[in-house]
């Protein structure tokens, strides 16, 4: 029997105390538990060449803050892709077999979508780099990553957050993490689309009265929704649907 391929998450970060309490966590931590994926947290610092375990220094030409440094993480992209690990999971894995793929977290990225957790989702081995302080050497955009990516037009203070939110997105769409049909007419499942709303119990909810001792109006679901009618809920949700 063929053994079950399980796709692999490395993330690379001088901060893994940040990223793994959620990555083990509900259907992350639960798809873990099943087998189908496997992320893994390392502390960027264990493959510093520095005695100190420095991962970053000063930039050329000058200016504010501090650049991260091409050899940390040259060297462990060079490692894991052979399978080894280090940080949270000591020891040696399987050499990894299947195609892997080096995402760059960084603000000066592609935005990250919905195409491209599709895409990313068929690589057996996915390593994302997280950078912090001023930034990232360019090298390791130009010759360690395949690519790069934001999450939006803003700056954070790290690359962890980017990184977790891009898995999160990537292994949903593992078969078996999430079941098929919650995937089928989901938001952004085709370009431009957006779900209808949902709602669940009760259908009628009474919020209470306002600080003038008024009560305010009860919040009801739609009637539709409790007619039983599954023809006239179907066109009710297509049309409370958004394709752009």
């Amino acid at each position: 029997m063929a053994k079950k391929k399980i796709r692999r998450f490395d993330i690379l970060t001088i901060f893994p105390e940040t990223v793994t309490p959620y990555v083990q966590a509900s259907i992350l931590g639960r798809a873990q538990e099943a087998g189908l994926i496997e992320v893994k947290t390392h502390d960027l610092r264990v493959w510093s060449t520095d005695k100190h375990h420095k991962v970053d220094d000063t930039p050329y030409g000058g200016g504010p803050g501090m650049v991260m440094k091409v050899e940390p993480f040259e060297r462990a992209v060079r490692e894991l892709k052979g399978g080894g690990v280090r940080g949270e999971g000591r020891g040696r894995r399987e050499e990894v077999r299947g195609k892997t793929r080096v995402i760059l977290t960084s603000a000066s990225g592609e935005t990250f979508t919905q195409k491209d957790a599709k895409r990313l989702e068929k690589y057996d081995h996915l390593i994302f780099l997280c950078g912090r302080y001023e930034g990232v050497d360019h090298r390791v955009e130009e010759y360690v990553a395949d690519e790069a990516f934001s999450i939006g037009e803003y700056v954070l203070t790290g690359g962890e957050l980017p990184a977790m939110v891009m898995i999160d997105a990537i292994a949903r769409l593992v078969p078996g993490v999430i079941e098929k049909d919650s995937l089928a007419r989901e938001s952004h499942s085709k370009k431009g689309y957006r779900e209808h709303p949902q709602y669940t119990k009760p259908a009628v909810y009474s919020p209470g009265a306002s600080g003038r001792g008024k009560t305010i109006a009860q919040w009801e679901i739609p009637d539709v929704l409790l007619s039983g009618d599954h023809k006239k809920i179907e066109e009710w949700r297509n049309k409370h649907s958004v394709t752009k």
